[in-house]
């Protein structure tokens, strides 16, 4: 193993389709979600030493419960992977994927390790069972007025981004339509056939009259939430769900989804051993913070600090996945950066797709690398607000 820094680079990225919470895939396990998107993203490297990766690194918002005890460890080990090779779970809530990214980069440029697994999973389905009756929060947040806006509900912080940076709600709808009729044609066209890995669902039924469980088995070929069907007219009819004179609405707002992504990344030395070839390299990676209450402002304080880490302009980006947890702070994020909205979610976002929390950043970061290659753009970037108020974003430059 290296002892000196060295770039680190992205050899495969892949991820599982996106489902609707309570859809699809909603008696999948996130832990079965996390070995299908490994195996997805190793799919292709049927020559390579499993015993050789180092470590595999899984962001993930709530790991508890089902996605608790380590879910890295179990993933990988449900995914085949030699039980020589560690893992570990980590937090960043919806930054989580691509925080993974980001570790797995650094133990490489450390020379820490040289093969690296970086993935998220997370369901939303299985959410209910996570969260129960008790209250998690610290009752001291309650107390202080300077850690009150760390007890604001997401929507609550997009009715007061939507006020402090006037988004008005025929901006959200017209953002989510766009959302929509983006990822729709993306599907129509088979723009995600490169990093999109169909899952093959199975569910245990009832049967009343064998009195023995039934499996049911189907192919899951693309995410779940984009809708054809979406207009102007049925998004304005939407009732502001958070505030009741507000314009944030389940219609302008990220799906709740379940889902998985996971990329592989390596060190040069590792690229020449194995014979892999490298498609993107990672370049830069940064995290801030702002306040909890407008937490969707995040990636404005966080894109600047990646965009000089990196030593490039933002003008040389050429395709942003941008997270759109609400139309109201991604349009903010895009007016104050005066980013190009051309280059925003080309292929539509979490109000369309879904965003599975803590794979979200993972899953972003697949279609990030794998459409700046298709469009030849030389740099690609993928940015979130974060609960409790924080912006990440991670630059990749294509090879």
């Amino acid at each position: 193993m290296s002892t000196s820094r060295q770039e680190a680079y992205i050899v495969s990225a892949k991820r599982l389709p996106v489902g609707k919470k309570n859809g699809q895939m909603k008696s999948t396990r996130p832990d079965d979600l996390l070995a299908a998107a490994l195996q997805a993203c190793l799919g292709d490297l049927s020559e390579l030493d499993r015993t050789a990766i180092d470590d595999v690194i899984v962001g993930c918002a709530m790991p508890e419960a089902e996605q608790g005890m380590n879910m890295a460890r179990i993933g990988l080990l449900l995914a085949g992977l030699p039980q020589s090779v560690p893992g570990i779970t980590i937090n960043r809530f919806c930054a989580s994927g691509l925080q993974a990214v980001a570790y797995a980069a650094q133990r490489i440029q450390l020379g820490e390790a040289d093969l690296v697994l970086a993935a998220g999973a997370e369901s939303m389905s299985a959410m209910p069972q996570i969260m129960g009756n008790k209250l998690a929060m610290n009752p001291a947040v309650f107390e202080n007025n300077a850690h009150l806006g760390i007890a604001y509900g997401m929507g609550m912080t997009a009715e007061n981004v939507a006020r402090q940076w006037s988004v008005s709600r025929d901006d959200q709808d017209q953002f989510a339509l766009l959302s929509h009729t983006k990822a729709c044609k993306a599907q129509a066209e088979g723009a995600y056939a490169n990093e999109l890995t169909p899952y093959e669902v199975i569910s245990h039924l009832p049967d009343p009259e064998s009195a023995q469980p039934r499996l049911k088995r189907f192919w899951m070929g693309q995410d779940e939430g984009p809708r054809a069907d979406t207009t102007l007219e049925r998004l304005a009819k939407l009732k502001p769900v958070f505030h009741a004179k507000g314009s944030v609405t389940a219609g302008n707002s990220s799906q709740m989804s379940d889902g998985a992504g996971a990329l592989l990344l390596a060190s040069a030395s590792a690229i020449k051993a194995h014979g892999l070839t490298p498609i993107a390299r990672f370049v830069a990676f940064e995290v801030a913070g702002v306040a909890p209450e407008i937490m969707g402002i995040g990636p404005i304080a966080a894109i600047p600090k990646a965009v000089a880490r990196a030593g490039i302009r933002l003008q040389d980006i050429g395709w942003i996945e941008l997270n759109e947890a609400f139309a109201a702070q991604a349009l903010a994020v895009i007016r104050e950066l005066k980013l190009d909205p051309a280059l925003v979610n080309p292929l539509g976002g979490a109000i369309a797709a879904g965003h599975p929390l803590g794979a979200t950043g993972a899953i972003r970061s697949c279609t990030a690398i794998h459409g700046a290659r298709r469009q030849r753009k030389p740099y690609s970037m993928v940015s979130m607000c974060i609960g409790t108020g924080m912006g990440a974003a991670g630059i990749f430059e294509t090879l």
